[in-house]
């Protein structure tokens, strides 16, 4: 079911189990967001890319398509629409899949559902705002990073970033040279440290150099943590 004209956008929500599926619809609707449900994955994927959602909430064990797997075809399109799994397993493997994946977040069954609609609105002031408050361009060594228009670029090549990867650059950007800890970026970028584990933010670096290559600026701090560092 849409709801017309929703002043927060629509999210698209894949969800097999139809308890949790209205549980979800109706939490979010609430907080202001119009929710198109589908059930199975291929429907899923179909919907993402007709609907052009603001957010999608993937259950990852669906029907035919994984939501893994509609992630993955989303992100291999361009297509960067933030992601939010959920996951009825608390596996740190499965989670990593994930992040790797391209998503933005996870959330583990069973969830508060009011939880779940703060990861979503997290999600989205992340890939809509100006982290540090500030819209000034941003150079480290070879990387360059603009907060008004979200874009990076490394060695002068533009490279694409999911909302959650490109604002922990930015936050490690904004104070060249400091080592912030994993719990500090934790707390800073997510905003939530207290429901996340510290191995989100070593996946989600990993997947930040591999994308930069050869320009990657965050360096590790054995111990400690992260740092941007020209």
């Amino acid at each position: 079911m849409t709801v017309d004209a929703p002043p927060r956008g629509l999210v698209l929500v894949v969800e097999d189990e139809p308890a949790i599926a209205d549980l979800v619809r109706l939490y979010l609707s609430r907080d202001g967001f119009g929710v198109h449900l589908e059930r199975d994955g291929a429907a899923g994927l179909a919907a993402a890319r007709r609907l052009r959602p603001v957010a999608c909430v993937l259950d990852i064990a669906l029907p035919g398509l994984t939501g893994t797997e509609v992630c993955r075809r989303l992100r291999e399109a361009g297509d960067w629409t933030p992601v939010i799994f959920l996951t009825a397993r608390d596996d740190e493997v499965d989670r990593v899949v994930g992040l790797e994946l391209g998503a933005d977040d996870y959330v583990t069954k069973p969830f508060s559902p009011r939880e779940l609609v703060a990861r979503v609105r997290a999600v989205l002031r992340r890939s809509a705002g100006t982290p540090e408050g500030t819209g000034l361009p941003r150079v480290v060594g070879a990387v360059a990073l603009d907060p008004t228009r979200r874009t990076v670029t490394a060695a002068g090549t533009p490279v694409q970033l999911t909302s959650t990867e490109f604002d922990l650059l930015a936050y490690l950007m904004a104070r060249p040279g400091r080592v912030f800890t994993r719990e500090e970026l934790l707390a800073g970028v997510w905003g939530y440290a207290a429901h996340a584990g510290t191995r989100t933010v070593d996946v989600h670096v990993a997947q930040v150099r591999a994308k930069l290559g050869a320009a990657g600026v965050i360096r590790t701090h054995r111990g400690v943590g992260y740092a941007a560092d020209g």
